[in-house]
């Protein structure tokens, strides 16, 4: 979804509930055949600098895939509170499941956690929730997936950048054609990069000279500590906390579903005068804080949570509040 690379693998989370939008207007067809765009696609990509070697093995005998196209043009319509989303989430099973991954995992997450100053505990939480520790990274030909999406026309110019991208992490050598697996919108890996993104943050975490995110764990959870790392994450500092309102409190307070630069909350001492207490009795804790009520207000659910600036870093891998807060308490339950 950026045009941020994480709405398209995410649907928007934001208020009391998830809503998705109503079905698109029947598309246009594309304006021209799939082999001629497969042409013009290797031809730039050879201008470029793209091997024909790699350009072979990518697009030789490459058709549309439907499936891709099915998918892209679903919209059901459907709401989700907040405490369907976090209870499915947050089930025992993939809490026991992290509990195992993390204890696997120690050793390597220290040494991400010292060389880019990230929390294994937000690294646990993403990893957990994107791909469940790595259990499932999708199942799509990701350079059938992008082409499709590039001559559907839709996002052409976005989903064109990305096969690029990812015709030039094949001829890197990071990952072969037939192990370059995603999602049907062409997030790859146990971290769900789309190509750009792998070629902004991926890291060659174990030093054999490729950076695969698909098999390769190490590679993995050092690229999500680095995207955390140049998201703005603070070494040292939470994502945030549960807390408990106070009777009568105003709820205006809270964020928006996009919620202020952190530079722009209060700070949290001002929260402690307003009767605004931790769920788990020990102090408020942070230089500011933001209030986040991820429930419908008018729903009476009141859980609330306050933020502090690191909760911005998660949602830059994903601009949810929904998935930000659950990114955290996973995190924290797992590495407990």
């Amino acid at each position: 979804m950026r045009m941020s690379r994480r709405a398209l693998n995410h649907a928007a989370l934001a208020g009391g509930f998830l809503a998705l939008s109503t079905p698109l207007p029947v598309l246009a067809q594309p304006a021209g055949s799939f082999d001629a765009f497969i042409a013009g696609i290797r031809r730039e990509a050879r201008q470029a600098g793209v091997s024909e070697s790699t350009l072979s093995r990518a697009l030789s005998g490459l058709r549309p895939n439907d499936r891709v196209l099915e998918l892209d043009r679903r919209q059901p319509e459907f709401t989700i509170t907040w405490q369907q989303y976090r209870d499915g989430r947050l089930s025992s099973t993939r809490i026991d499941a992290g509990r195992r991954a993390y204890a696997d995992q120690r050793n390597l997450l220290r040494n991400v956690e010292a060389r880019f100053r990230v929390s294994p505990k937000v690294i646990m939480g993403i990893w957990g929730l994107e791909t469940n520790y790595g259990g499932f990274t999708g199942n799509f030909n990701v350079i059938e997936a992008l082409a499709t999406l590039a001559w559907e026309g839709r996002r052409a110019s976005f989903f064109k950048n990305e096969l690029m991208a990812a015709l030039r992490i094949l001829d890197g050598g990071h990952i072969s054609v037939d192990r370059m697996r995603g999602s049907y919108a062409g997030a790859m890996g146990q971290p769900q990069f789309m190509p750009s993104s792998f070629e902004r943050f991926a890291v060659d975490m174990d030093g054999d000279g490729r950076k695969d995110i698909w098999t390769d764990t190490a590679d993995a959870l050092g690229s999500i500590g680095h995207y955390l790392a140049r998201s703005g994450w603070r070494d040292g500092e939470s994502w945030g906390y549960e807390v408990v309102l106070p009777p009568g409190f105003n709820l205006s307070l809270a964020e928006p579903s996009r919620p202020r630069p952190a530079g722009e909350w209060p700070a949290v001492a001002e929260w402690a005068r307003m009767g605004v207490r931790r769920a788990d009795g020990g102090p408020l804790q942070g230089g500011q804080g933001g209030l986040i009520i991820p429930a419908n207000q008018a729903s009476g659910a009141n859980q609330a949570f306050l933020a502090l600036p690191n909760f911005h870093a998660i949602r830059r891998y994903n601009p949810s509040n929904f998935y930000a807060l659950t990114v955290g308490m996973l995190g924290d339950r797992v590495t407990a």
